[in-house]
């Protein structure tokens, strides 16, 4: 996988946890250890693209 793509791929995913995150928020009852979760997840892949832009 060239370096273009795994970085297209890592935005998608961070676009996709950015969307979960919003729909979960906004959901009743919404669970806020998931979103908490999920955050973190999403800080590491931004932290990675960001790494790996910088190449």
């Amino acid at each position: 996988m060239s370096l273009n793509s795994h970085l297209s791929e890592l935005r998608r995913k961070h676009q996709s946890l950015s969307d979960a995150v919003e729909r979960e928020q906004r959901a009743p009852g919404c669970d806020m250890t998931r979103v908490a979760q999920m955050k973190k997840q999403k800080l590491r892949l931004k932290e990675e693209i960001a790494r790996l832009a910088q190449t």
